[in-house]
């Protein structure tokens, strides 16, 4: 596989690390809900001609790492991937609607976003390892008390 993409006029390597939360942080991407969550990522990546190259969902936040097309901003597709998975999120289980804390938005409204260049390699692996980072601080935290 080559390292860069190519499309009518132009070869390119755009590629980002993505971060994101769900509305207050809550621990809710978790079992069928986060595996719906990581389908929909996929598809809806797939359907803005995006490469999804890692994609880790945690309890309370998502690491991605995307390869996307120069000619969609991330600002377009974060909002359209948001937007969507967000959608399909209330559809699907439908008890969260219930919660009035939602008020019909499902993520928080920014992102962390950071272009992927030569160190690839170290943020591919950070984002496949995301649980054991976060187990052991949470352990870490236990230990000394500080978690609530």
């Amino acid at each position: 596989m080559s390292r860069y993409e190519s499309a009518s006029h132009v070869y390119y390597r755009c590629q980002y690390h993505i971060v994101w939360t769900p509305k207050y942080r809550l621990k809710i991407l978790k079992g069928n809900l986060g595996k719906e969550l990581y389908r929909s990522i996929y598809i809806y990546s797939n359907m803005k001609n995006c490469k999804v190259v890692e994609l880790n969902v945690q309890v309370d936040h998502v690491h991605l790492v995307v390869r996307m097309p120069p000619s969609l901003s991330i600002s377009k597709y974060m909002g359209f991937v948001k937007g969507r998975t967000a959608i399909r999120l209330f559809n699907k289980f439908p008890y969260l609607r219930k919660q009035k804390l939602w008020g019909n938005k499902f993520w928080q409204r920014g992102y962390f976003v950071d272009s992927v260049g030569m160190n690839e390699e170290i943020i591919r692996r950070y984002v496949r390892h995301q649980d054991r980072v976060g187990k052991e601080e949470e352990e870490r935290q236990m230990h000394l008390g500080l978690s609530n």
